[in-house]
């Protein structure tokens, strides 16, 4: 099932300039998700990282790959109206440059829960080669909490 950026905003609360992820290629609700990032260089990261060459920061592509997860968590029946906020993050290693023009295909699998908190592991690539790739761990809170 394809999700668009606006459909995507109706699971997630980020908007502007925080919303990640412009497009959900693929998901099963509780198991993994791919999603699409397509970098511009109209972003607001590139007016200082890095002036004259942009790069996109390593931990925005982690948050791309965080929200690209959340989707298919918040997905899950029961989760519809929660947040999924970042525990932590594991072996996160950066393989390449994501540079604007590329298109960022992001992946992340639900691999362990426990109750409301589990991890995922999370691969991001361009062009078919590994950009980034981390282990994932989340917590789903309720936003009255």
């Amino acid at each position: 099932m394809v999700l668009d950026s606006n459909q995507i905003q109706e699971i997630l609360p980020h908007r502007y300039p925080f919303l990640m992820v412009d497009k959900i290629t693929d998901f099963e609700p509780g198991k993994f998700a791919d999603g699409i990032k397509c970098v511009s260089a109209n972003e607001m990261q590139f007016l200082g990282h890095f002036p004259g060459y942009h790069v996109m920061p390593g931990v925005l592509i982690l948050e791309a790959l965080a929200q690209t997860g959340a989707v298919a968590l918040l997905k899950e029946e029961g989760n519809e109206g929660k947040l999924v906020f970042f525990g932590g993050v594991k072996n996160a290693r950066f393989r390449a440059q994501v540079r604007p023009g590329d298109v960022l295909m992001l992946h992340c699998e639900i691999v362990k829960r426990l109750g409301p908190a589990g991890i995922g592991r999370a691969v991001a690539t361009v062009n078919g080669k590994k950009a980034a790739q981390a282990e994932l761990t989340f917590a789903i809170g309720d936003p009255q909490d």
